[in-house]
């Protein structure tokens, strides 16, 4: 697997698409399917926490009654 520092969002979902074709095959020995499920979840992870960085950056443009436009933080219904 690469190392963290080489490592972004697009290339995790594709080593995360190519390890879920390799588990998902069946060739795989328990030992070796362990061991992908793991990176799997070791990718999941890290795709999870790219994704809630990404949203805390996310920033709204809204438009004020005045037609004025706005910036804002971004916040989700479970959040307002």
């Amino acid at each position: 697997m690469m190392k963290k520092s080489e490592m972004n969002f697009e290339k995790a979902m594709e080593k995360l698409a190519k390890t879920v074709e390799e588990l998902e095959s069946g060739d795989l020995s328990l030992e070796e399917s362990l061991k992908k499920f793991e990176e799997a979840v070791s990718l999941v992870r890290f795709c999870s926490d790219a994704l809630e960085n990404a949203k805390q950056k996310v920033r709204v443009l809204t438009e004020g009654g005045d037609g004025q436009v706005t910036e804002r933080d971004f916040t989700t219904d479970d959040e307002a």
